[in-house]
């Protein structure tokens, strides 16, 4: 998606996780394209974790830390002022660990963006640790960003959506699709298991289910249609063996994929459903992760 049109719904500001890695500056380059697109202003954030660590840490450890900070700081404070001039730009150094930070400078409104994976110095941005607990805590919505995408631009905003929980998921997906000038394509992939029950109980109850899944569908989509009269929208549901390899193969005809946050209520595990995890860990595109209420 052209990093200077990309929009998530929301009023407050973009804030952005940087440690200088490629990863993080492809992540600024997203947030600053977001920023503009919402003329909202861009935030963008280094986290030390000094604050863990002072007892182990002298005075001048604490100032080179800082100090690689500030570089790493104004070198994406460069990029981003250079992509979008008519944003404001501002920057911290956050002594927190990097979750902490960076929903501590979010705030209700915001959108968080980091990278996929870091090289450590900002707590090792590394996706199945600080990408994937921002994801998997925030309240607003959180985009992770690949650390390759050079692809074409396909014209799509994709979209995962299952039930009514995921009306705003597909509204966020929808307002992308819109300001971009794209389509949108609404993927809702389901798993009936093959092994229970009688052969003329699984023929029916497949039968059913795909009605049942289509109708769910068909009526989120046409909530969206209503809403967003001018854009094109296509909805596919799908049998699948499993969700997020229907998911994550979607993403490599898609500039960005936008799902909702279906998030464990017990500790073991991911955080997130095993559907969010797999796509954030595998998508081809960036991937939009909204909180459901």
């Amino acid at each position: 998606m052209n990093s200077t049109r990309s929009s998530v719904t929301g009023s407050g500001p973009v804030v952005v996780g940087t440690d200088g890695s490629d990863h993080a500056m492809r992540a600024v380059r997203w947030a600053a394209g977001e920023a503009a697109a919402r003329s909202r202003p861009l935030r963008i954030v280094y986290a030390t974790g000094t604050s863990h660590g002072r007892l182990y840490l002298s005075p001048e450890d604490i100032q080179q830390i800082d100090g690689f900070a500030e570089d790493v700081l104004e070198e994406a404070a460069a990029l981003a002022r250079r992509l979008a001039p008519a944003v404001a730009v501002t920057t911290a150094v956050c002594e927190d660990e990097t979750t902490a930070c960076l929903l501590g400078e979010a705030g209700p409104d915001a959108t968080i963006v980091v990278g996929s994976r870091g090289r450590g110095g900002f707590a090792s941005l590394l996706l199945g640790s600080d990408s994937l607990r921002v994801a998997a805590r925030s309240h607003v919505p959180v985009v992770v960003v690949p650390g390759s995408d050079d692809r074409e631009p396909a014209g799509v905003v994709l979209a995962g959506a299952r039930d009514e929980r995921d009306k705003e998921t597909l509204r966020v997906a929808a307002c992308l699709a819109a300001r971009e000038g794209v389509s949108l394509r609404v993927l809702s992939a389901w798993v009936f298991f093959e092994n229970v029950g009688s052969m003329a109980a699984m023929s029916d109850g497949v039968g059913r289910l795909a009605a049942d899944q289509a109708t769910a569908t068909a009526r989120l989509v046409e909530l969206v249609r209503k809403e967003f009269p001018d854009l094109t929208v296509t909805e596919h549901v799908v049998r699948a063996g499993s969700v997020s390899e229907v998911l994550v193969a979607a993403t490599a005809d898609a500039d960005v994929i936008v799902i909702g946050s279906r998030r464990r209520s017990h500790s073991m595990g991911s955080p997130l459903g095993r559907v969010a995890h797999a796509v954030l860990h595998h998508a081809h595109c960036p991937v939009v992760v909204v909180p459901h209420p």
